[in-house]
């Protein structure tokens, strides 16, 4: 059973700076042939967008474990889960963080701090990037 999933896209901004392959593509084919250059400007900015969706990660908690991309756990070793957001956060992915802990970040997104409990695991701790904080944080601690 999933206590909660959110898939992590791209920032609108992004996908809006991944046109410009369009105008680029428009460059080098319309000299040459206009309609292929505007097939492929369409394709091209399509192929960039599927791709962008496609390999966006997932967070996923489960009763049983907690993905966070290519990354899982199991729900045993994690510790106590904190939710910080704004000024905290980029403390938290800057001045206080530990270089041996996973990250999955995205761009100024909120995150939750995941501490990892098992002796043999050298991370000890998981900072993930979240647009909802305090549910992921509450599935995490058993409170979903």
């Amino acid at each position: 059973m999933t206590l909660f999933r959110e898939r992590l896209y791209a920032a609108p901004w992004l996908f809006v700076a991944c046109a410009l392959i369009m105008p680029a593509c428009l460059g080098v084919f319309w000299p040459i042939n206009r309609t292929v250059g505007i097939i492929l400007a369409i394709v091209m900015y399509a192929v960039i967008v599927a791709l962008l969706v496609g390999f966006a990660p997932v967070l996923e908690v489960t009763a049983e474990e907690f993905r966070a991309g290519r990354a899982n756990i199991e729900r045993e070793f994690i510790g106590p889960v904190e939710s910080f957001a704004g000024r905290e956060a980029a403390l938290e992915r800057g001045q206080r963080l530990d270089a041996r802990a996973w990250l999955l970040l995205r761009g100024s997104l909120p995150i939750v701090k995941v501490p990892i409990m098992d002796a043999a695991d050298p991370v000890p701790y998981w900072i993930v990037s979240t647009r909802r904080p305090r549910e992921l944080a509450a599935a995490l601690n058993g409170r979903a």
